[in-house]
């Protein structure tokens, strides 16, 4: 088997990073897709690349680090997903193969419905779970044996609350519907009809429910709902240096390099490497990157990412600090700061 991660679609607001490498717990989100696919043993993996191909490349290069083998696809045109299973149709050949979303985090990982789908292998079975509005998502209607009986993208009155929340598997069934079908009202060519041609054809399509944590990373306060998740299965521990000054309290990393100066951490957190925080209060559910420097500050329940600085701040909470910037002399501020910013807010 072989996987598909999609991974085209736009930057963050006012970040230079492409949202599928945006760091959560200090470690890409495209990269806890990877494991999770390596998990289940899936080791040739093709991700398909817009305007971030470069930063993605230079980030996980061919997937050896991480023991897979990685082909990049290009997609120049935004066209839906069954269109990056079109241009992918090379390198998938007629291996089965599971299709999934780049920004999405399961925590708990794919493997029982990977188990699922190797022991019942329908043409296709796609991962659900409950939501409060399903307008938002891909729906699917399912019989009481599980098996898909319709399915709608975007539907103005659902019949069902079960979204599809962007992990696909898939026989090589799915490229005879992708070729059968014709761009919809948005112009793209959606793998929700794809699948509703499998259905339409009488061919064995299956929802499976998720019943772990997961996100999409689209918005800000999911990444940092993704952050208080994944920061909840940290364990101490300290490469860096922390002084007979400072207190650590609960599950707190330190990475190598780092060091923790006259300053209390209270976990889970984990300090980048290279990080200096010195006089600081360090809250609850908060990762700071490499190469920071958190002076004279207070931060709780944020995300600070790599070589941006926090100087004689006190109060910030719930905040995404971009990677180089720099903010001062602020207080009680819940914060969005991009790339490179510099912030200066009187206290």
């Amino acid at each position: 088997m072989k996987a598909l991660v999609l991974s085209a679609g736009v930057r963050p607001a006012g970040y230079s990073l492409p949202r599928q490498i945006v760091p959560i717990a200090n470690k890409p989100v495209l990269e806890y897709v990877v494991e999770n696919l390596r998990d289940v043993g899936i080791t040739e993996i093709g991700i398909v690349v817009g305007e971030g191909a470069q930063e993605i490349s230079e980030l996980f290069g061919d997937g050896s680090y991480l023991g897979v083998s990685i082909t990049y696809i290009q997609q120049d045109l935004h066209l839906g997903l069954a269109h990056c299973v079109r241009i992918a149709r090379p390198f998938l050949g007629d291996d089965d193969f599971v299709m999934y979303m780049g920004d999405n985090v399961l925590v708990e990982g794919i493997g029982q419905i990977a188990d699922e789908f190797a022991r019942l292998r329908p043409s296709a079975q796609v991962l659900v779970d409950k939501v409060e509005d399903p307008r938002l998502y891909g729906v699917a209607e399912v019989d009481e044996n599980s098996r898909v009986t319709r399915l709608i993208e975007h539907p103005q009155e659902p019949r069902s609350d079960l979204a599809m929340i962007g992990v696909y598997f898939f026989t090589p069934a799915i490229h005879t519907a992708v070729d059968a079908i014709e761009p919809s009202w948005r112009g793209e060519f959606e793998i929700t009809d794809a699948l509703q041609w499998l259905v339409t054809h009488e061919r064995d399509v299956r929802a499976r429910m998720y019943s772990g944590f997961w996100k999409d990373t689209g918005k800000v306060e999911d990444v940092l709902e993704c952050n208080r998740e994944l920061l909840m299965g940290l364990r101490t521990d300290i490469q860096g240096i922390v002084d007979d000054e400072s207190t650590l309290i609960g599950d707190v990393v330190v990475e190598e390099g780092a060091r923790v100066v006259r300053s209390c951490i209270v976990g889970p957190a984990i300090i980048g490497a290279g990080t200096l925080v010195e006089e600081s209060i360090i809250g609850p559910y908060t990762s700071i990157g490499a190469d920071c420097r958190i002076t004279e500050s207070g931060v709780a329940d944020s995300i600070v990412l790599n070589e941006a600085s926090v100087h004689n701040v006190s109060g910030i909470e719930t905040s995404l600090i971009g990677r180089r910037a720099r903010v001062g002399s602020a207080r009680q501020h819940r914060l969005v700061v991009g790339d490179g910013a510099h912030v200066e807010v009187a206290a």
